[in-house]
């Protein structure tokens, strides 16, 4: 019975911070009309694909190969035992955008605490990006899996990421993150 009211706790604190969270996105400051969140996300998109690109040798070559790219500049995540992630992002294809779409994941374990970092994935071969277009909903794990990149020991891209139909980039401010899981993380398309 502890237990139970443990997670239960958990969990309420968990959708408290994501719904203050999302209050705090969709403030003044933030565009209401659909053409301002259009160019808001695509201006996100331009500066953590440069980021990336500063940041890790070898990932601008990486996306010229790739038939799509899907960039969440900022996906907030808050967690006390039970955690849950939320962002917007724009799809690229042949240098325009495609679409916009939205990331929501959650888990359980322990965790306590709250952080925002940018999610980026290359579709990689046509196969992949076009199930992905076709979807009506994707979740990583599930609809495909997403290798994340590695970065060597000589600062380089590791070769066998670029094996992969779809590879995803976590980034945080201090840089690429490595250890993580996007299985589970379900995408849908946005009406923007």
């Amino acid at each position: 019975m502890k237990r139970r009211s443990f997670l239960q706790t958990g969990a309420g604190l968990v959708l408290g911070s994501l719904s203050l969270a999302a209050c705090t996105t969709t403030g003044p400051d933030v565009p209401s009309d659909k053409a301002a969140r259009r160019r808001e996300l695509d201006s996100g998109v331009d500066a953590t694909l440069a980021k990336l690109y500063g940041s890790v040798n070898g990932s601008r070559d990486l996306a010229n190969k790739a038939r799509g790219i899907l960039v969440f500049p900022k996906t907030l995540s808050a967690g006390f035992v039970v955690g849950g992630e939320y962002g917007d992002g724009a799809l690229r294809s042949g240098g325009a955008t495609r679409g916009y779409y939205r990331l929501i994941s959650g888990s359980v374990g322990w965790q306590i605490g709250a952080q925002s970092k940018s999610v980026i994935l290359m579709f990689l071969t046509q196969d992949a990006y076009d199930k992905f277009v076709r979807s009506s909903g994707w979740t990583a794990g599930v609809d495909a899996t997403v290798a994340l990149a590695t970065v060597g020991a000589n600062g380089v891209l590791d070769t066998n990421t670029a094996q992969h139909p779809i590879v995803g980039f976590v980034m945080t401010n201090a840089g690429l993150m490595a250890g993580l899981s996007l299985e589970g993380s379900k995408i849908t398309k946005l009406d923007l």
